[in-house]
C-alpha cells in the first residue's frame, strides 16, 4: 500500500510539474517559436510544423510534434536520418544540432501525450517488437530525455548514410532499449531532475 501510495504521489506530481513547466516553457521561447517558424518558410517549402506518429503510454498512438527539418515529402525515404542525409534542410541542420526542433513538444507534454523525462517515443513497427523487459518501456509516459537520449544526444552522427534503418536497428535499437528500460526501473523524482540537469549541461557543451 506505501508503495501504490509513492507511485501514486510522484506520478500526480510529475503531470503537475509537467504542466507548469511546459506553460512556462511555451510562453518564455514564444518569441523563438516564432522566428524559427518565419525562417523555416522562408527557406524551403512546405509546412512548418511536423507531425509525426508515434507510440506512447500503454501502446497509444499520437502525434508528436517538431518543427520541419527535411524537405517537403521527405517521409518517403527511410525512417531513420543519418549523418549526411541529403533530406535534411540547411536550417533543419541548425535545429537538430541545437535540439531547438523538439520545442513544439512542450506542447504535447502540455496536451499529456509526453512527460519532460521519460523513454523518446517510438515507431510502431520497434514498439510492435518490444519483448520481455522491453514492453516496460510503454508503461511509462514518452519524454523528452532520458537515460538512453543523453546517452545517444547526438544520435544522426552515428548513423551510416548506406542504410540508415538497417544501422539504427542494429547498433543502436538493442542499446538503447535497454537503457530506456533502466531508466523505467529506476524512475524518481531525483532521478527525473538529475536528468534534466545533465540533458541541458550536455547541450551546452559541458560533460
Amino acid at each position: 500500500m506505501k508503495r501504490l501510495n509513492l507511485n501514486f504521489f510522484y506520478k500526480t506530481l510529475k503531470r503537475l510539474i509537467d504542466i507548469i513547466l511546459s506553460i512556462i516553457g511555451i510562453l518564455l521561447f514564444l518569441p523563438i517559436f516564432i522566428i524559427i517558424s518565419i525562417v523555416i518558410k522562408l527557406t524551403s517549402a512546405g509546412r512548418v510544423f511536423y507531425f509525426g506518429k508515434r507510440i506512447g503510454l500503454n501502446g497509444r498512438p499520437f502525434k508528436i510534434i517538431k518543427f520541419r527539418t527535411m524537405f517537403d515529402n521527405s517521409d518517403k525515404g527511410p525512417d531513420t536520418t543519418s549523418r549526411n542525409d541529403y533530406r535534411i534542410t540547411f536550417v533543419g541542420r541548425f535545429l537538430r544540432k541545437h535540439k531547438l526542433d523538439e520545442l513544439p513538444q512542450l506542447f504535447n507534454i502540455l496536451f499529456g501525450d509526453m512527460s519532460f523525462v521519460g523513454p523518446r517515443p517510438e515507431l510502431k513497427k520497434y514498439t510492435d517488437l518490444y519483448k520481455d523487459d522491453e514492453k516496460l518501456i510503454l508503461t511509462v509516459k514518452p519524454g523528452l530525455t532520458d537515460i538512453s537520449s543523453i546517452y545517444f544526444l547526438n544520435l544522426n552522427e552515428l548513423i551510416d548514410d548506406k542504410n540508415p534503418d538497417q544501422s539504427f536497428e542494429e547498433k543502436i535499437l538493442p542499446k538503447k532499449n535497454l537503457l530506456r528500460v533502466e531508466y523505467v526501473k529506476k524512475q524518481s523524482l531525483l532521478l527525473d531532475l538529475k536528468l534534466i540537469l545533465k540533458t541541458m549541461m550536455k547541450l551546452f557543451g559541458f560533460k
